[in-house]
């Protein structure tokens, strides 16, 4: 096991006009589940791939441990990685398949099928040795997939969408099994996804990447509650985020027909008259005043409900999100006022879209 690096490493695809990845900096501990994510075409699949040398570094560099292996063959980096695919040998049994790369490596038999042992009692695959994966499940495919990787006990583990095949139930099921099953093992793991709450659930810590750029980097509950940006707080969080751009007035910014209340030295540092002003839906409280609006849809999901509606700010229309209590929720159609909580609204520069305050 080792720490992994990324030492302003960036890869220019040939023919592009930007870089897919671009210096990017960024240390997973030893030991630690890091979670890269982010929409499609961010980057986080070619950021794995650099690292498990499937794409060439265009600038910086890669380290597993102390080791610079940006030129190092793939198969001489010490890691295993899990596809989205899960790529087994079809004709194989799933023992064969969890061997074959020890088999390959020159490690006796003896060894080859004491470690497949060992691996299939940890993820429940006993039972399953001796058949072919066409006789598994989706999810039982997947953990032959991640057997394989757990016997050549590598320094690190790059899964690259592992879930991303499996159904919703047991997409939830099979992610509570990775983490669980990462922290026995206590082995280095840079997981790719695009699913925020696979994301949140499961990592250490997660890395939010846009357009190439690492926007973030911390634990889920800071990622949340202290976004750096505009994106990162409408990119984490589910249902995302409301924001709006409101004027900056005596006192704080305009919220409807009140004033939310901003300390004078947080909106010194805005660079415009206006500010984007971010409000999670649990945050938003239905009262008498504040911004207008119109119920579109109700999401009733027992003892919580979601308000989908639409807000005037300005001249601008904008959809606008709210949790409300499940037992008596609004109806569709019904207006309603909404403000939010004291200490619970996000702050962020108009033109930067960096967060404004501590």
């Amino acid at each position: 096991m080792a720490a992994v690096t990324f030492d302003g490493a960036t890869r220019v695809y040939p023919g592009a006009d930007r870089p897919a990845v671009d210096a990017l900096d960024l240390t997973v501990e030893d030991g630690e589940f890091l979670v890269l994510v982010g929409p499609s075409g961010c980057g986080k699949s070619t950021s794995l791939r650099m690292l498990a040398g499937l794409e060439d570094v265009t600038d910086g560099r890669i380290l597993i441990g102390e080791r610079d292996v940006t030129d190092v063959a793939p198969k001489e980096r010490d890691i295993a990685m899990v596809f989205q695919n899960y790529a087994l040998y079809p004709h194989m049994t799933v023992a064969d398949n969890m061997a074959f790369a020890l088999k390959i490596a020159g490690v006796p038999k003896e060894e080859r099928a004491t470690r497949v042992r060992e691996a299939a009692k940890i993820l429940d695959l006993e039972q399953y040795l001796e058949r072919k994966p066409k006789a598994l499940s989706g999810g039982q495919r997947q953990r032959v997939a991640m057997g394989r990787a757990i016997v050549r006990q590598p320094q690190a583990f790059l899964m690259d969408e592992p879930l991303s095949n499996l159904d919703a139930k047991l997409r939830v099921q099979t992610r509570t099994e990775i983490a669980a099953l990462q922290r026995r093992l206590g082995i280095t793991t840079v997981y790719v996804t695009h699913d925020q709450t696979e994301a949140m659930t499961m990592g250490d810590r997660v890395a939010v990447l846009k357009d190439g750029l690492l926007m973030q980097v911390g634990r889920p509950r800071e990622l949340y509650d202290r976004p750096a940006n505009v994106f990162v707080a409408g990119f984490i969080g589910s249902p995302a985020m409301n924001l709006f751009t409101l004027p900056v007035v005596e006192g704080g910014v305009r919220f409807g027909d009140e004033v939310h209340p901003v300390p004078r030295d947080v909106l010194g540092q805005a660079s415009g008259s206006s500010v984007t002003l971010g409000v999670r839906p649990e945050d938003l409280v239905v009262g008498a005043h504040g911004l207008a609006v119109e119920v579109d849809v109700v999401e009733e999901l027992g003892a919580d409900a979601y308000v989908y509606g639409r807000t005037r700010v300005g001249e601008e229309e904008h959809l606008i999100t709210a949790r409300v209590d499940g037992r008596t929720p609004p109806r569709k159609g019904e207006a309603l006022h909404v403000a939010p909580r004291g200490g619970h609204v996000h702050l962020f520069d108009v033109r930067s879209g960096n967060r404004l305050g501590a």
